[in-house]
């Protein structure tokens, strides 16, 4: 047994840890990253993170999702009741920093009624501040309708390659992340701060000729600055950025990013859309670093990722699960990714790729909302048992 896999009666016992290593940081002054046992401790006192990266139906990206003109609490409540209803208690939604260049206190506002929502439905959001997935010229305002077919067509990176490229542009992206981090730092709604999504991916499938020619190295300086930005904001939440490929088998094995991530980690994320026997053997490289450890990206079933095959794995290991998509919108990541090689203009994939619940509510697949449903409402065995 680790410290990870701490039982009910422990609960009291990690409160009083948690404290004094607060205190202990609050002392030296210093912002820095938790310790095992702080993060352990903040891990058994939360229950079995299942949940879907979210987005709602009616928003192609972060940023229609989060201006003023296209926010939509209404649908964005309708579905996280679905979730609800299937025991999810988290969800990953990405922020961007457009947004809050443009308005800080109408974003911080639009934030604050995601998390009421979210509140009312018990599900707490781990936000993601930045990432380096798809178009790299985000632009404030109208965004475009999907291309027809096309997986995933209008999602924006944050920063975007200009941004990114400019050093000028620091202190801004700085603002951004002391500004959010800062403003919710002690709110108990927010499950913690995902820093970074696939921070070297280059987009060779979609964006990559639009790429910069040195992203992944400009990314590399600028990872542990958005940690230490987050850590100086105060955050209260654990901050974490999930690796997503390679072999972490060992640590000489580790790419320098990968390195980077789970150095600055509170907590452990990783990504993974293999088959169950993939899913679970990544887990257990994890486990060498005694921390929580949270899937952020699961579930392409066209990929041999599935709930039936990653789900009671996740649940056995007590990691947490949070799958690709919940409702099918206008992201269309319900169409495979190579659909942008080859647009499903004429025709429906075989298999949904991501997402829970049609457009209307109804599950995509009923076994798989069954599954999901018994998994979360049935108690997670003594930690002894998980194996």
């Amino acid at each position: 047994m680790t410290i990870r896999r701490l039982v009910p009666g422990s609960l009291l016992i990690s409160c009083v840890l948690i404290l004094a290593l607060e205190g202990d940081a609050a002392d030296s002054g210093k912002a820095q990253r938790w310790t095992e046992a702080q993060a352990n401790a903040w891990y058994a006192q939360q229950p079995w993170l299942v949940g879907s990266n979210y987005i709602p139906a009616t928003a192609i990206n972060e940023l229609e999702m989060w201006q003023a003109d296209t926010f939509d609490p209404k649908r964005i409540d309708l579905e996280l009741g679905w979730a609800e209803g299937l025991g999810m208690n988290t969800m990953r939604v990405f922020l961007h920093d457009l947004p809050w260049q443009q308005d800080p206190k109408g974003f911080a506002g639009r934030i604050d009624t995601f998390l009421a929502i979210a509140s009312r439905h018990h599900i707490k959001p781990l936000f993601v501040l930045f990432d380096s997935c798809w178009n790299p010229l985000p632009k404030l305002g109208r965004q475009p309708a999907p291309t027809p077919g096309v997986h995933n067509s209008g999602w924006v990176q944050s920063p975007g390659g200009p941004a990114l490229s400019d050093p000028a542009q620091r202190p801004r992206l700085e603002a951004y992340v002391k500004g959010v981090v800062g403003r919710f730092k002690n709110d108990p709604r927010v499950l913690g701060w995902d820093v970074w999504n696939e921070p070297d991916n280059v987009n060779t499938s979609s964006y990559g000729k639009g790429e910069p020619r040195n992203k992944a190295e400009l990314v590399l300086a600028l990872l542990p600055e958005a940690f230490r930005w987050a850590r100086e904001a105060g955050a209260t939440q654990p901050l974490t950025s999930g690796v997503w490929e390679g072999n972490w088998s060992a640590e000489d094995k580790l790419s320098p990013m990968a390195k980077i991530q789970i150095a600055n980690s509170d907590v452990i994320s990783f990504h993974n859309y293999d088959n169950a026997a993939e899913f679970e053997k990544r887990i257990v490289w994890l486990e060498r670093y005694h921390r929580p450890i949270i899937c952020t990206e699961y579930m392409a079933r066209g990929n041999g990722s599935t709930f039936e095959g990653s789900l009671p794995v996740a649940k056995k290991y007590h990691v947490g699960a949070i799958n690709w998509g919940l409702v099918a919108g206008k992201t269309q990541t319900y169409l495979p990714w190579d659909s942008w090689q080859h647009p499903y203009t004429d025709r429906q994939p075989k298999v949904w790729f991501h997402e829970v619940f049609r457009t209307d509510g109804q599950p995509y697949r009923v076994e798989e909302t069954k599954l999901i449903k018994e998994l979360t409402s049935s108690p997670m065995r003594p930690s002894a048992e998980l194996r």
